[in-house]
């Protein structure tokens, strides 16, 4: 169970705010089922109801500072995603999205990274799809990192890399 004011994840909706736990007064619903109200923090004006009973399927807490630090430091190891199709490869974007998992985000960032990389070399531009999935990745990645690691969300890539480098020297 989630309590009043705790970080929460939820769905394609980011970071989100408990704030309030309560049955709805909405015709056609059931009026003694209870439902999270959760406050998006990047979207502002926004707001989500999740049925308490079916909240663990789409919502978790965020990553603790502790946690946070140690994915920053895991991030290395995280493997690519591997796909010799493109078509196939958006699917697995996709699919990494749906599971609100911060190393799966991760997987996605470091894959496209590599992929431009390449095209650009290659004198290629970025394809549509790896540059709405990076964004998307980025954007949820940075959100909770920023709430995780307590400041701005555009202070989080900056913070990556100041760690990442300590790592390698």
């Amino acid at each position: 169970m989630f309590k009043k004011g705790e970080y929460v994840v939820s769905g394609n909706k980011g970071v989100c705010v408990v704030e309030d736990i309560t049955t709805l007064d909405i015709s056609g619903i059931d009026k003694k089922r209870e439902y999270y109200i959760l406050k998006p923090v990047y979207v502002a004006g926004s707001t989500v109801y999740v049925p308490v009973d079916t909240a663990e399927t789409s919502m978790r807490k965020v990553l603790s500072r502790e946690e946070a630090d140690r994915l920053i430091r895991e991030i290395p190891e995280i493997p690519l995603i591997i796909s010799s199709n493109d078509k196939l490869l958006e699917q697995e974007y996709k699919g990494c999205m749906k599971t609100n998992d911060c190393a799966d985000w991760i997987r996605i960032i470091k894959t496209i990274y590599e992929r431009k990389q390449k095209r650009l070399a290659a004198g290629r531009k970025v394809t549509a799809v790896d540059a709405k999935y990076f964004r998307l990745a980025e954007d949820n990645l940075y959100g909770e990192l920023a709430v995780s690691l307590q400041m701005p969300k555009a202070e989080v890539e900056g913070y990556i890399t100041r760690e990442m480098d300590e790592q390698v020297g």
